[in-house]
């Protein structure tokens, strides 16, 4: 039998509070987590590229908060077609505003690009982006019935965080036209959480 060949590591103070929660719940000895953990990442990385990580990054920080759901397609449209059927439709469109300048405000540390916001956005799966240049995307909607909604979400976050850019409709797709681009890089957002 081969000997173990021993190799040291550094890690910041993040990390050694992860490694140590980690040993903790899986009763692993320091080597037997590095080698999982090692092994573990070295045969996921080929599946997992650079879009379906940004996905998964954005899952995690959505999901592990507790503030979202995750709702059937089918599910959501009926919502919404009951919602436009209801006399009380113009004080959830009121409130939907509301809702909306809150996620700007929570967002705003977070996401610093038009594109960093509809990437997050499509994660959820409000629309398919097509991105026709730097500044112009096509937002391929699921359902007519959910238009309104997308839009005045897109519009009412972008607003509130400093974005100017022009959303037209067409049958089952937003336009969204970037008038002034941000300083800052696309993607920051999950960046900042690696």
């Amino acid at each position: 039998m081969k000997t173990p060949t021993r190799i040291t590591i550094a890690l910041d103070e993040e990390t050694v509070d992860l490694f140590e929660n980690a040993k903790k719940e899986t009763g692993f000895s320091q080597s037997e987590l590095i080698r999982k953990a090692l092994r573990f990442y070295c045969e996921n990385q080929a599946i997992i590229d650079d879009k379906i990580r940004k996905k998964l990054y954005t899952y995690m920080d959505m999901l592990l908060s507790s503030e979202h759901v995750i709702l059937d397609m089918d599910h959501w449209l009926l919502f919404l077609a009951l919602v436009e059927s209801s006399p009380e439709k113009e004080a959830f469109w009121d409130n939907c505003k509301k809702v909306a300048d809150s996620h700007a405000e929570q967002l705003k540390g977070k996401i610093t690009s038009v594109e960093g916001l509809l990437e997050r956005l499509e994660t959820c799966n409000f629309f398919r982006i097509n991105r026709e240049t730097k500044e112009r995307f096509t937002l391929v909607l699921y359902s007519e019935i959910q238009k309104k909604f997308t839009k005045l979400l897109l519009q009412e976050i972008l607003d509130k965080m400093g974005f100017e850019t022009e959303i037209k409709e067409d049958f089952t797709k937003l336009r969204v036209e970037i008038k002034k681009h941000s300083e800052t890089s696309d993607y920051s957002f999950i960046r900042n959480r690696k």
